[in-house]
């Protein structure tokens, strides 16, 4: 057996240890606004529920590992001492994990990511149309565990207003698990999604991800491609050109048949299956093709 003391090891290899084993861990993705109203929305592993009496949810928005530095969403809460936290299901996790890459302050994620902006009835942060259970909160503390890299921030968020999707409720008005379709966070690139077990998100580039919002209207329109592909879509950093998506079906006899049918939903399923084995660039020039 591997025995670590803690203060023996790298804290960024400790993380590691720490999220691979305490798992799977359930995502809380907040929404906060900032001193000039501008929304931040951002995803955090270190959550649970804390109580029914009052209801109370805590997250954990840890100082980074790398500088030190605090996250926007900590910021925001303790300049507004509000926050949203939305339940992510399977069918926005791409844009969840496209949304955690580090924007500068100011940039919206909820554009980035493609996802949409509902106002909240209580509370000033918006919440996301696409979540199936979001919980309108008031901050009543924030614990700072260290002043460290890797250190937690403990916010006490009493829940004010919830609101439920009625498409994951069963015949007798509770929430279904197998409607909510949940997922949670493991280590490294790994989720589990509820009844189907485990699953791989690749982590948002180190570079920035062009984003949701830089995909053309007609792409993100598609009735075959899903939140799920369009946030593996924006995951990259950056469009190929006309030269690059020129000598691609140059060299690709499937997708200049296709091209030839004209039928756009044709060359939108390559782009799919492409995007099924983690080759964005190559499902951006099918699509940029037709």
């Amino acid at each position: 057996m591997l025995s670590i003391l803690p203060d023996a090891v790298p804290t960024g290899k400790l993380h590691g240890y720490l999220l691979g084993a305490v798992g799977p861990r359930p995502i809380a993705f907040a929404s906060t606004i900032d001193e000039k109203g501008r929304p931040n929305l951002s995803p955090f592993s270190f959550f649970n529920v804390f109580g029914s009496n009052p209801p109370i949810l805590i997250f954990s928005p840890s100082r980074r590992v790398r500088d030190n530095t605090t996250k926007h969403t900590l910021q925001n809460v303790l300049l507004t001492m509000e926050v949203v936290i939305n339940v992510v299901d399977y069918d926005m996790v791409e844009q969840m994990s496209l949304s955690s890459t580090e924007y500068p302050k100011g940039e919206n994620e909820f554009k980035k990511a493609g996802l949409t902006m509902v106002r909240s009835d209580i509370v000033s942060p918006y919440r996301v149309g696409e979540s199936p259970v979001q919980f309108e909160c008031k901050v009543t503390k924030v614990e700072a565990l260290g002043k460290e890299g890797g250190a937690g921030n403990l916010i006490f968020s009493e829940v004010v207003k919830i609101h439920i999707a009625t498409r994951i409720l069963d015949e007798g008005g509770h929430i279904d698990p197998r409607k909510i379709d949940q997922v949670a966070r493991m280590g490294g690139n790994w989720y589990s999604r509820a009844n189907k077990g485990l699953f791989e998100v690749p982590k948002p580039l180190s570079e920035l991800g062009v984003g949701v919002d830089r995909i053309p209207a007609h792409i993100r329109s598609s009735k075959v491609l899903t939140g799920n592909d369009l946030g593996r879509l924006g995951n990259v950093a950056r469009i190929p050109d006309a030269d690059e998506v020129k000598a691609f079906v140059a060299s690709n006899m499937e997708v200049r048949t296709l091209i030839s049918s004209g039928e756009r939903e044709q060359l939108e399923r390559k782009a799919k299956e492409y995007l099924q084995q983690n080759d964005a660039l190559s499902a951006w020039k099918v699509l940029l093709a037709g």
